[in-house]
């Protein structure tokens, strides 16, 4: 499987997610930017996961139909076209970190997969819906990882 390189601006890879981007300033998505995505993709997955959570994996971001040649996006933003997965706040699209206060930081696996063929879900798709729809579809991934605390 080839890999997607995957950065953001605003924090570097294992490093602190700035709170601008956490569940407390309001839930905007941090920038992103990633590069080396084969030619004979046809759509991006992004999520966002805190495996951390004291309950389990917390999901915090699922957005498919992302297309390929975008290359990035910025604070907050979302393609038009791109579809929204309910998160684990039970909401649609971002939601931001927001560990208990006093655990120690918990960490945000940011990752972008490409994929062969489309994912065909629909808004409101869970992270089970995603993992079936990934199934032998995945030619690219890549991972980028925030840490935030309270």
């Amino acid at each position: 499987m080839d890999e997607i390189t995957l950065r953001s601006p605003a924090f570097d890879d294992h490093a602190e997610v700035p709170k601008d981007h956490s569940h407390e300033a309001g839930d905007v998505s941090p920038p992103l930017r990633w590069s080396e995505v084969p030619e004979e993709a046809v759509e991006l997955v992004l999520t966002c996961e805190d495996p951390d959570a004291p309950v389990g994996t917390f999901v915090h971001w699922l957005l498919a139909g992302v297309p390929p040649e975008t290359g990035g996006l910025e604070a907050g933003d979302v393609p038009p076209e791109a579809v929204p997965g309910r998160n684990d706040y039970g909401r649609l699209g971002y939601g931001g970190p927001h560990p208990p206060p006093g655990d120690r930081p918990h960490r945000y696996f940011f990752r972008l997969r490409a994929l062969a063929e489309p994912s065909g879900l629909s808004e409101g798709f869970s992270a089970g819906d995603l993992d079936e729809a990934l199934e032998d579809k995945v030619i690219a991934a890549g991972a980028l990882v925030g840490v935030y605390g309270r």
